[in-house]
């Protein structure tokens, strides 16, 4: 692998490509080059007819940007005139939208988005593929879906005036019915999105790994002849020793070959290679990403990404800076306006709910009390505290193709307004903003990121930090 990648590297060097000290494509955008990156578009209807106090601030941002990149979180389709059906196995809620979403996201600044998430196939593939017709349609540029493997995997660009944008979009969070794959012999594709699979285990200390060996070794249908120490498996989950307990996760080595490969064929073709990953790990309640996903990161980056976008939680997670190339592991929400409709029956049961008396809205903020549905009364994944309301714009400029300065303008989505006017994004007062960053800056220490807080506005600039 090492001697192809190099054999491709020498040939595009002889074009005249630039290289960095990994072998990658260096960035190779024009001089004051920006990336906007937002979160999750969690969105029911358009948005920029009504003057929602605050929002035309928040819409020049996304504007100014020759990049401006957002988590496509929903299906856009007339419910009246659709042919699909919701989803028995969905994403935790059926996310939806109406066509005119398409053209006011473009109005906003949206350019590209990504696709791959645990909402991708809600409403099957006739969601799927409505969707992606109204984006184009839209002219904004979208990844992580397709018709197979190949075409959910495979980059897709969009051209600016400061260079080619590449995206490539992932999720490790999605139902499992909605992964694509290739064909096979005879065997066809599979309509779907690109996945990374992850195998997780359990970490517990050794006396409680005792504890569930003897339990292992008392189950009936158990066969002696597991000699790992280290690990044991009781009822379909691996469980292994550690120091402290917690979840710890395996990327799919196959999985992660294919996305390197996509990967560094989008630099090749582009200017500026963005990766997104849409991944909830280790939960929605942690504000630290899962361990697999630093390493991930980097990966990408050396394989020839310019930035790495994390969302899939709904809360902010922290910021690196990896080889000059900006790393956000998770940008929380920047539209969270769920008041979505229909919900789907399969939604009213799960909350108790009949549709003959109680409406879509009342599905959904019982949703947002209880979390997301496990079956026989069990929920996991509440949102319903100010810090799902919490987040940022991330802004990255790049000079003489480097990263030079990230602007990072907090942003808070109206917890405490009437569910109805929630999930609007606008500039968070000063006490307000203060208390985003502060928290930000916290998350991101332990990545060696440093953080200034001028005018309500956090910064970095790459002259701080080591690269």
């Amino acid at each position: 692998m090492k001697e192809y990648t190099h054999q491709i590297d020498s040939h595009l060097g002889q074009q005249g490509a630039n290289y960095d000290t990994v072998g990658s494509v260096a960035t190779n955008v024009a001089d004051g080059f920006t990336m906007v990156a937002v979160g999750d578009l969690i969105v029911s209807r358009p948005l920029t007819k009504y003057e929602h106090p605050g929002f035309g601030d928040i819409v020049q941002i996304l504007c100014d940007a020759d990049v401006t990149f957002g988590n496509m979180e929903t299906l856009i389709f007339d419910i009246r005139s659709f042919k699909g059906s919701p989803e028995a196995e969905h994403g935790g809620a059926y996310h939806i939208s109406v066509p005119e979403l398409g053209p006011d996201l473009k109005a906003m600044g949206f350019n590209i988005v990504g696709r791959a998430n645990n909402h991708t196939l809600d409403w099957g593939l006739e969601g799927m593929r409505e969707t992606s017709r109204v984006l184009d349609e839209s002219g904004i540029v979208h990844a992580g879906a397709g018709e197979n493997l190949a075409q959910a995997g495979a980059a897709r660009f969009l051209e600016t005036a400061r260079g080619r944008a590449a995206l490539v979009s992932l999720a490790t969070s999605f139902a499992p019915m909605s992964r694509a794959c290739d064909s096979a012999g005879q065997a066809p594709g599979r309509p779907g999105l690109n996945a990374l699979r992850l195998a997780q285990s359990i970490v517990v200390p050794p006396e409680m790994l005792e504890s569930l060996r003897r339990v292992r070794d008392a189950l009936p249908d158990y066969k002696p002849g597991e000699t790992d120490p280290s690990r044991v498996m009781v009822g379909g989950t691996t469980y292994k020793t550690g120091n402290k307990a917690g979840y710890c996760y395996e990327a799919n080595p196959r999985d992660v070959a294919d996305i390197l490969r996509n990967v560094r064929q989008g630099k090749q073709f582009s200017d500026f290679c963005i990766v997104t990953n849409h991944c909830h790990h280790p939960g929605n309640w942690s504000q630290e990403p899962a361990d697999y996903e630093q390493s991930f990161a980097h990966q990408m980056i050396d394989a020839g990404a310019d930035a790495y976008v994390g969302h899939g939680p709904h809360l902010l997670r922290g910021i690196e800076i990896y080889k000059g190339r900006p790393i956000f592991y998770s940008l929380g929400n920047f539209f969270y306006d769920d008041l979505r409709t229909p919900a789907g029956a399969d939604m009213f049961e799960a909350y108790g709910k009949d549709p003959r008396v109680d409406t879509d809205a009342e599905v959904t903020v019982d949703e947002e009390a209880k979390g997301y549905p496990l079956g026989e009364g069990l929920f996991y994944g509440a949102l319903s505290a100010p810090v799902y309301y919490e987040s940022v714009i991330t802004v990255s400029r790049f000079e003489q193709n480097q990263l030079v300065e990230l602007r990072l303008y907090p942003i808070e989505l109206g917890f405490s307004k009437r569910f109805a006017n929630r999930g609007i994004p606008q500039l968070a007062p000063t006490a307000h903003a203060k208390a985003i960053l502060e928290r930000l800056q916290k998350l991101s220490k332990p990545f060696g990121t440093e953080m200034a807080i001028e005018n309500d506005v956090g910064v970095i600039r790459l002259s701080s930090i080591s690269q």
